[in-house]
């Protein structure tokens, strides 16, 4: 084939070529859909969105879908709110729903919620359809020490004008579990709490928990109440322990001081027994030089041997007269 007959072939794929590139650019099929529900938009904002990098179907779907539920929103927001990083179809559905329900909720509102991380289609429904937290069980210890054990069950319906920047579910448990604790911890005995458990649900609720939260509590109510543990009990129990630890280390430290003194006392003892005989073992040796030197007579020494013999004998009769005093009371 020569070329004059194969240049309209190569125009026809070029054609082809060109076309299918510019449908793929450029979403006519959208444009259609659009076109059919009655949305006005020009293809040439579709081609605008394909430059701004935004994905025309995740605008023009839900912009139909808010034109057919009769929300007035449009196209400037939806894509506004798309490259900010939200979800536009939850946004449009949260929208619908809240006209629905005869909720006031306008789009910058809603888009708010949504950029806040808050799904606030969610937050619609519940508005509608309250939710129920179930708290875990909660202890708490009265007066008498006894461990009361409660479990509540949380009624909460969104608020739609707190959810951005309000205080979520755990801040809610955790309120309702400090009023629980506080309540049981101010009775009596536990036998009130288990008579009237309505009166925690009276009390809790009456402190105003929902305060600076994204919900609004409807009710609080007791499912389920348990005794636990004797605290009282157990805490007298281990103090009573501790100071019987005490005495004991205190009358060890005692025993441990009276022992060191005693043997201090005999080593004293000891030493001066030591110094008894050295100074005794030195008597003769003095009397032999008094005796030789003249400054003692025969007569003084005998005198000096008659009062040690007097003194030992007084020393044998006061051991006989103990040993018999001490048979006597014996018998």
């Amino acid at each position: 084939m020569t070329l004059q007959e194969l240049m309209p072939i190569i125009i026809v794929g070029l054609i082809i070529i060109v076309l299918a590139i510019l449908f793929t650019f450029i979403p006519v099929m959208l444009w259609i859909s659009a076109l059919a529900a009655g949305v006005r938009i020009s293809i040439f904002t579709l081609v605008g969105m394909r430059l701004r990098r935004v994905i025309p179907s995740r605008v023009i779907n839900p912009l139909i879908k808010a034109h057919k539920a009769g929300v007035n929103v449009d196209t400037n927001q939806l894509e506004s709110h798309y490259l900010a990083g939200g979800n536009v179809d939850r946004v449009v559905n949260a929208l619908i729903a809240a006209q629905r329900a005869n909720i006031e909720l306008s789009f910058e509102r809603c888009a708010a919620i949504d950029l806040a991380g808050r799904d606030v289609l969610e937050a619609v429904q519940m508005s509608v359809n309250p939710k129920v937290i179930e708290t875990p069980f909660i202890a708490g210890v009265a007066m008498d020490g006894i461990e009361v054990k409660a479990k509540a069950r949380i009624t909460v319906r969104a608020n739609i004008d707190r959810l951005v920047g309000g205080a979520g579910e755990d801040t809610v448990i955790a309120r309702v579990g400090e009023g629980i604790v506080s309540t049981i911890g101010s009775s009596e005995n536990h036998n009130k709490v288990l008579e009237n458990p309505d009166r925690i649900s009276q009390n809790v609720l009456s402190k105003g928990l929902d305060a600076g939260t994204a919900f609004e509590i409807l009710s609080i109510d007791i499912a389920d109440i348990d005794i636990g543990k004797n605290i009282g009990a157990i805490l007298q129990t281990d103090q009573a322990e501790a100071d019987k630890n005490i005495a004991q280390a205190k009358a060890e430290e005692r025993r441990a001081m009276a022992i060191a003194q005693e043997q201090e006392m005999r080593a004293r003892v000891q030493e001066m027994q030591a110094k008894v005989v050295e100074a005794e073992a030195e008597v003769p040796q003095a009397l032999a030089e008094a005796l030789r030197s003249g400054k003692m007579g025969v007569m003084d020494y005998m005198n000096y041997r008659n009062i040690n013999a007097d003194t030992d004998m007084r020393d044998t009769l006061g051991k006989l007269s103990k040993e018999d005093h001490g048979e006597d009371e014996e018998k």
